[in-house]
Formats: structure tokens, sequence, C-alpha cells
């Protein structure tokens, strides 16, 4: 049996706009992906845009409902910032009431409600005068993030304050598959940077207002394994892990950025703009606990022919094609849940053993409806994708690793930027047309490891 600590977060993870609906009415403003569907719907898998979700604006006391069925004890979620300040100054009433509602539908069902601030929707107002690029997104934020302690705080213990903030700086200023869609290496940095500002002001803001409860942030995590012991692999991964881990992770634990990056921004001609006060703001943004969402790992090799300076993160370490992958076709990432234990070995002995859960995994699968039989959805494949992982995170925490939850992604089928509907990933189908909910198999499972705080070893 894998018996878990007592009081484990059992649980899954969405977002605002990935759920609500509703998504330029009830006084709610444009985000970046509102403005990209309306002027690129084509870019977006079938045409299906941000307004075209699991409709939780009007569905929430039922969905709430359902998380109990099937065994929540804890929820994430997101505010939506265009819907709280639609101009980034003037609160909105119809929000806070939403909010209010929803967060106390929570509370009704004995399932705690963690509430995260930003997940990949960037307000229009702000995009148009540079989004992340520009200075002033870090006092944006910051008033954000206070006005939403202010209005919520009775009601939300768990704060974080983004969702895998790496996202958004790779997906917008290198990779095209966020708006502004810019390929940018020196303008990604620069947009990392003022995120990690904008974090830890709304952590000083936090500590202002609720200064008895928890904050922390949502980090994607994907190890990197050198593809060989040769020098010039081992460095590649060790870069790797400087971009793509630490740079969030250390800033957040430990209130500064880690050593070696600023040197290496440096010798490739990418370091950003700053102020001599930064310093001083970036030590206040430590955090009581982490989230860490793992998805997959990363395998690197030296690269072959790179820029100097860099002008890609491939000019500094290059993807290498693991031989003896095992990949889900749909999303095309490498299942390897060997990585959760060294993840939980990693903030064990690194990261001072700070409090952190699981706060995504999952597995998404396309034409689910393949498997749908008499109202049930049979996806077996995902519960041996959760019972795997959780076998992994079970040896860490056995070992002394300070993991206090799994959230799995997600709770139902939620929209999913410019792959929409794609793949699914939720406990229950949703069905678009008449927006009906559908228990899938490993809801029921979920229900029983949650009920037994654990699951028998087959």
């Amino acid at each position: 049996m894998y018996t878990f600590p007592k009081d484990f977060w059992w649980g899954a993870a969405t977002s605002a706009p990935q759920t609500e609906g509703a998504s330029l009415s009830v006084g709610k403003t444009a985000t970046t992906w509102d403005y990209w569907f309306e002027q690129q719907p084509e870019l977006f898998y079938d045409q299906v845009g941000p307004t075209d979700t699991s409709m939780l604006y009007t569905h929430y006391k039922e969905d709430c409902k359902r998380m109990k069925e099937i065994g929540f004890n804890s929820y994430r979620t997101s505010i939506s910032w265009a819907r709280l300040l639609p101009d980034g100054k003037t609160l909105n009433p119809e929000a806070v009431a939403f909010y209010r509602e929803y967060f106390e539908a929570i509370h009704q069902e004995n399932i705690e409600p963690v509430i995260n601030l930003f997940h990949f929707d960037m307000p229009m107002w702000l995009m148009e005068k540079g989004g992340w690029e520009a200075r002033e997104s870090i006092d944006a934020f910051g008033f954000y993030a206070q006005t939403a302690f202010e209005c919520f705080g009775d009601l939300v213990s768990y704060w974080t304050t983004f969702n895998e903030p790496l996202v958004h700086v790779e997906c917008g200023y290198l990779y095209g598959y966020h708006y502004p869609a810019i390929v940018d290496f020196k303008k990604a940095i620069q947009v990392g940077y003022h995120t990690l500002l904008a974090h830890a002001k709304a952590v000083e803001a936090f500590r202002r207002v609720l200064p008895n409860k928890k904050i922390g942030i949502i980090l994607n995590i994907t190890p990197s394994y050198a593809k060989s012991a040769q020098a010039d692999d081992q460095k590649a991964a060790q870069i790797s892990n400087l971009f793509n881990t630490k740079s969030f992770l250390d800033p957040a634990v430990f209130g500064h950025v880690p050593d070696g990056l600023p040197d290496l921004l440096m010798q490739h001609e990418l370091l950003p703009n700053t102020k001599e006060t930064d310093r001083e703001l970036l030590a206040k943004g430590i955090v009581d606990f982490i989230g860490l969402n793992y998805y997959h790992p990363r395998r690197v090799q030296a690269p072959l022919a790179p820029n100097m300076p860099a002008k890609m993160p491939e000019d500094l370490y290059a993807a290498y094609d693991w031989p003896e992958k095992v990949i889900n076709p749909y999303r095309g990432w490498e299942i390897y849940p060997e990585a959760i234990y060294d993840v939980a070995i990693m903030m064990r002995d690194e990261y001072r053993n700070i409090p952190w859960f699981v706060s995504e995994n999952g597995m998404g699968v396309a034409d689910e409806e393949r498997f749908l039989h008499d109202q049930e959805l049979d996806d077996t494949y995902r519960i041996e994708f959760m019972k795997t992982h959780l076998a992994y995170l079970h040896k860490g925490i056995s070992e002394g690793s300070h993991c206090f939850g799994y959230h799995a992604w997600t709770f139902i089928d939620c929209w999913s930027w410019l792959n929409a509907y794609k793949n699914r990933y939720g406990f229950y189908r949703v069905d678009l047309k008449t927006q009906e909910r559908i228990l899938k198999k490993s809801g029921q499972w979920f229900k029983q490891v949650s009920q037994q705080n654990g699951f028998e070893e087959e």
C-alpha cells in the first residue's frame, strides 16, 4: 500500500481563462487570447477560441459538487486580471461577486481553494503598453495582486503569484505559441526578469495584507538529463537546468537569481535592463511553499554549431532524442515518471526542503470519445500514468522530501490555448455542445485514492 502523509492534498488544477467562459462579458475586457483569436482564428485548433470553454462561470455550483464527488480536498484555479480590473484600476463589482460566490461554493464542499493570480492571460490594455516587456507591468501586477488579496483574503488561505512563468516567456518570445509570438532571446530575458520582479512585488503586498496566510508560486519543472557523461554534454545539462529550473526556483526560495546566470547572460549579451533597487525587491519574493508542474523531462546534449552570442536557447543546449524513451503520441512528450523522484530529492537537498506539492501532472489524449461506452469513458491509460508517477513521488516522500499534495491536470476537460480541445485531460469529459459532464474511469479511481489516502501496489 502506498500511503501518503496525513492531510495530503488530493485535487486538480485549472485556470480562469481555460474554464470560465464569458470571456468578453459581465465587465471583463480582452486578454491577449481574446485579441489573438479575433485577429487569427485559423491558428486555433478547430477555430475554438476562449469563449468556448467548459463555462464554469455559469456551472460552478454544480461543478464544485462534482469535485467533492471524486474526493477532492483541495483545488487550484486562477483569477482573471482582466475580469477583476478591466482597465487595470477600476474594480469590477460583478467579478468580485462571482469570485466570492465561487470560492464560498468550494468551501461548502470542504475543499481548500488555492488561488493563482496569473495563468498566461495578459490583459490587452497592458499588452498595448508592452506587456511584461514594460517596466510598469511590475507595479501594475502588484496593484492587481493587492486588490485580489483585499477582496478575497478572508476566503482564501493559499495563494500563488504565477503559473509556469517560464512558459509565457518562451512561448511568447521564443517559439510563437503565445501572443505576441516574437522570436527574440534578449526580449525573452527581459520579460522573464520583469516577471520575477512582479512576483516579488506581489509577495511584498501579500505580507502586508495577509501576514498569517501562505503564498507560493507554480513552476513547470523539466529536469534536464545529459546525453552522456562527457564534459560538454554535462555542461549543456547544467545550463539547461540554470535556465529552465533554477531561474525562477532560486529567487522564490532564496530571494536572488542563481549563481552563474548573470555571467552567462553577460557572455551572450543578454543581460536585462535593471535598477539598483531590484536586488532588494527580489529578496522580498521568498515564498512559503512551491508548486511544481511535472509532465516530462528534458534530454539535452552539447549544441553542434552554436551561435556566439546565442540567438536561441538551442545555442546553449540542444535537444537529444533518447532512443529508449516512451512517448505520449498525442502530445509528443516523453513519459518518464522516475524524474518526479529526482525532483523530490532535489527539493529536499538543494532547496532547504521547502514545503512543495505536485501542482500539475497528467496525460492528454486526443479523440477520447473512442473510449466512451454507456456514459462512461474508460481512460485506464490516465490511471496508469498517475499511478506510476505517484509511486515515484511516494518514494521521494518516504526519503524525506516535504511534499504535501498531488494535483492532477485537470478537473473537467478544459480549453487549452492554441490546442483548444484537441487533447483532453480531465476527470470529467465535457460535451461542448450541451455542456454535459461525463465522469471518466480515472475520476472514480481518484476518489478511491483520496478516500484511502493512497493506493495498493499491484
